[in-house]
């Protein structure tokens, strides 16, 4: 199981409370569990979270969303590239995190 943290509005809007546990098809036998597959997963499991973290058509991250695991930002590494071990196996969460701007 992969444990996903939303922000607030996209946990309402998904209507779920605190974290998102996903069974992404591949983890825990080897393969690699990447940005891709878990947002893949969670816009599949929440129909309505399309288009709300990545662009429909280009699936790239929204500009004020960012994603972090194991306190380090992943917000710029390519969507196939591994996530950490320890996202992977459910013992850290993978966070998307809605970017606070002000001025």
């Amino acid at each position: 199981m992969v444990r996903v943290v939303l922000p607030f509005h996209l946990r309402n809007l998904a209507r779920v409370d605190g974290e998102v546990e996903l069974d992404i098809h591949g983890s825990g036998s080897g393969i690699s569990i990447t940005q891709r597959s878990v947002l893949d997963a969670l816009e599949a499991r929440y129909p309505m979270l399309r288009g709300t973290i990545r662009d429909h058509v280009t699936k790239q991250r929204r500009p004020f969303l960012r994603y972090f695991a194991c306190e380090k930002d992943l917000s710029l590494e390519p969507p196939d590239a591994p996530l950490p071990e320890a996202v992977a196996t459910g013992k850290q969460p993978f966070l998307v995190v809605g970017a606070i701007a002000g001025g």
